[in-house]
């Protein structure tokens, strides 16, 4: 049986992270949950070791600091157990309901190369201004990467550890998890998912930090790239 495990980064995430965790668990997956709080300074933390009291899945890592994004998921899929890694936003926005199908998918794929099932949010729960920005962002890196994504910035993601664990770590790299992926030679696949909107808390991510960083970023990939070798042993004896 192929183990699961779900990751979620958090950073002062406290009055969401309760309620997604109960949602997973909701769904009857049987999974291990790994959150990561990033450094938060409101009741993260807490809230999370008394939910391990009720639920035994839960496994709770903690920066010292904030790292970011990427660094928690990087830390979370290090320190999960599963073979496969379901990824979600700690904020709530993702539904947990749609794990199973990008689980199912990946799982029964007659593609054996298939290493990703990424979430396509294609009815989005946000103000005008950021959809608007996402769906430039969006196209102007898939101009770049040719990813065939239509949205590397959904949270949810299904996918391989092992084939996480062979792509380079560099801040933000979540964003680029589906160019990196296919740069190693693997397949990616996108499907439609729920979005839903932020109940509690305030983004951690503005539009013109996520903006000029990601130009800077998508020209590093495509540096990447460029350079990347995929070595195939033919014969070990």
């Amino acid at each position: 049986m192929t183990t699961i495990s779900i990751v979620i980064p958090a950073h002062n995430e406290a009055d969401n992270i309760g309620n997604l965790v109960q949602e997973i668990v909701a769904t009857g997956l049987e999974c291990e949950i790994v959150v990561v709080d990033d450094g938060s300074t409101d009741d993260t933390h807490k809230r999370l070791l008394a939910l391990k009291n009720t639920v035994p899945s839960l496994k709770v890592v903690q920066h010292d600091r904030a790292y970011g994004q990427s660094a928690a998921v990087a830390t979370g899929i290090r320190q999960a157990s599963g073979a496969i890694i379901a990824t979600m936003d700690g904020d709530g926005q993702n539904n947990p309901a749609d794990v199973p199908k990008m689980i199912e998918a990946i799982l029964k794929s007659d593609n054996p190369n298939l290493k990703m099932v990424a979430g396509y949010r294609k009815k989005r729960d946000d103000p005008p201004w950021r959809i608007i920005s996402s769906k430039l962002a969006n196209a102007y890196r898939r101009s770049f990467l040719r990813d065939e994504t239509p949205d590397t910035g959904c949270g949810l993601k299904v996918f391989y550890r092992s084939a996480f664990l062979e792509l380079p770590f560099f801040d933000h790299m979540h964003r680029f998890l589906p160019a990196l992926i296919k740069m190693k030679g693997g397949d990616v696949i996108s499907v439609e998912v729920h979005h839903r909107p932020r109940t509690a808390g305030i983004s951690k991510y503005g539009t013109l930090n996520r903006l000029w960083v990601g130009i800077v970023d998508i020209f590093g990939v495509c540096w990447l790239r460029m350079r990347a070798k995929n070595v195939k042993i033919t014969r070990c004896d």
